[in-house]
């Protein structure tokens, strides 16, 4: 006889003021597979997810779990069904054990007493079972990134979880904990574990998962196997159309410096040379990209020129004039925009609603203010007008930052930062961390404005990005520029060699 699937979703709708997040969706999850779901950010994918863990109940539709019809009304009922959710931003208390975050809430007793030893036991047996080599001693606040991963996925499996959920398991990881994750992923399964694995990351989706589903707007448009798509046909199921590449090759480029930066020296507290001897310019139309492997002075030379750092040696010109020594409001008011590297802690108020967000860099200025005081009818209009127009996907301005996809707060923030008008961009990773069609929509936002006559100082991870969008590429390593290159004909092999120093000498200008 036919098991039935350990998880089956039928017309899930869930609807929100303005916005309807899950539209008709259907999901059937076979038991003891890994079943991942991609899209979009803001596709949907997490709202379906609370709906199966009971966070969150649909207006519509039904659950059935090994068959049987549930109703899930709150995390509760969901782990009483056997089901587990780790969230991609981990709920732990740091000043506890491994043990009592894993019992908390559910703590074992002998009598009256707590067990635990019955707890420290039935821990190892788990950890044992499943390949996850931890401590139950330890506290959580002297765990790395990965070990603190595996004590959330102990959590849900003391709680006797057969289902489990991971949201954006590897967001936080490196290399090497995404690898020991999938180890421990792989055990999971052998032992008869579902998996419900949801990702952006194709690459990692592909080498992962037994079945893929894919979700677009909110409604799933196909589920299909790993061996039958390559990452390129699974991002064009996403998005819903070709895959849009970040390729300019239009110049733009003018005769008119909008940046240049001289000899520029930076140095550590501790006398370290940090930025050595940079110069370079921009000009209205152009992008500049840097490459480079990250941690060989990009961020020094981006404090620089904000003026967060201050330089030992060099000069700043923006435009025709000398920006060396001013603040950084005076260099933000006098036209540099910043997209930063880690929207959360540099480019967001998280807790904060939207218009307060946006108004972030600019509040001194119309249409945030009217005097000395803030004009908040003023900075929700301008709000309204960015959600528009940067289609940031969102009920409306009154939304706090953290309720909005990693696309969606980067929109936000592409937004702010073009809104003010900016005669130089310094955009920093701008596409790291989102999907595909976000990361579309800020490499149109940046030809569009390259086109208008912006000056961009570009600096990325993703090579194909910088060669894609620059008009002119440097190669930073160890705090020096060792090569320019040409965009048009260097290729990513190429580029990459620079960035390690193995061809840095001979390219040295």
């Amino acid at each position: 006889m036919t098991q039935p699937p350990a998880v089956e979703l039928r017309g899930i709708t869930k609807r929100f003021p303005g916005v309807v997040a899950n539209r008709d969706i259907n999901l059937t999850v076979a038991r003891g597979e890994i079943h991942a779901i991609v899209g979009e950010n803001g596709a949907g994918k997490s709202t379906l997810m609370k709906i199966l863990y009971g966070m969150q109940r649909p207006d519509e539709g039904t659950i059935a779990i090994d068959g049987q019809h549930i109703d899930l009304r709150s995390p509760t009922d969901a782990i009483g069904a056997g089901i587990g959710m780790v969230h991609q931003h981990f709920m732990l208390a740091d000043n506890l054990t491994v043990l009592e975050n894993v019992v908390l809430g559910d703590e074992p007793r002998r009598g009256p007493r707590l067990d635990i030893a019955g707890a420290r036991s039935r821990i190892n047996e788990l950890a044992d079972t499943y390949g996850f080599p931890i401590d139950p001693d330890v506290l959580v606040e002297q765990l790395g990134v990965g070990e603190r991963q595996r004590v959330e996925i102990l959590k849900v499996l003391y709680r006797g979880a057969r289902i489990l959920i991971l949201d954006e398991p590897t967001a936080v990881l490196v290399p090497q904990e995404v690898d020991e994750l999938f180890r421990n992923l792989a055990e999971l399964k052998r032992e008869g574990v579902t998996i419900i694995f949801i990702s952006h990351k194709l690459d990692e989706v592909l080498s992962v998962a037994d079945t893929i589903t894919v979700i677009r707007a909110g409604t799933t448009v196909r589920t299909v196997e790993p061996s039958s798509v390559t990452a390129r046909q699974l991002a064009e199921l996403m998005v819903g159309s070709e895959l849009p590449t970040p390729e300019t090759r239009d110049s733009t480029v003018t005769d008119q410096v909008e940046l240049e930066v001289r000899e520029l020296t930076v140095r550590a507290d501790d006398g370290r040379t940090l930025i050595d001897d940079v110069g370079f310019r921009i000009r209205r139309g152009e992008v500049l990209g840097i490459a480079g492997v990250e941690g060989n002075g990009q961020h020094e030379l981006i404090n620089a020129i904000l003026g967060i750092d201050d330089p030992a040696a060099g000069t700043i010109r923006l435009g025709d004039q000398d920006i060396t020594h001013w603040s950084t409001r005076d260099r933000r008011d006098a036209g540099i925009g910043y997209i930063p590297q880690d929207r959360h802690r540099e480019g967001l108020l998280l807790a904060s609603p939207l218009w307060e967000n946006v108004m972030l860099g600019h509040q001194a200025r119309a249409p945030y203010s009217k005097g000395p005081w803030i004009d908040r009818k003023g900075a929700r209009q301008r709000t309204i007008r960015t959600i528009a127009d940067y289609d940031v996907r969102t009920p409306g301005p009154d939304v706090p930052a953290y309720a909005l996809s990693g696309g969606n707060q980067q929109k936000l923030i592409v937004g702010r930062e073009m809104e003010a008008s900016p005669t130089l961009l310094i955009a920093a990773h701008p596409t790291r961390g989102i999907d595909v069609g976000a990361q579309a929509s800020v490499w149109e936002r940046l030809r569009q404005a390259r086109a208008d006559g912006l000056a961009v100082l570009l600096i990325s991870a993703d090579l194909e990005e910088l060669i894609g969008l620059s008009d002119t590429l440097h190669v930073i390593y160890r705090g020096r520029l060792v090569a320019e290159l040409d965009p048009a004909t260097v290729t990513a092999e190429e580029l990459g060699s620079y960035m390690t120093g193995a061809r840095a000498e001979e390219a040295r200008p």
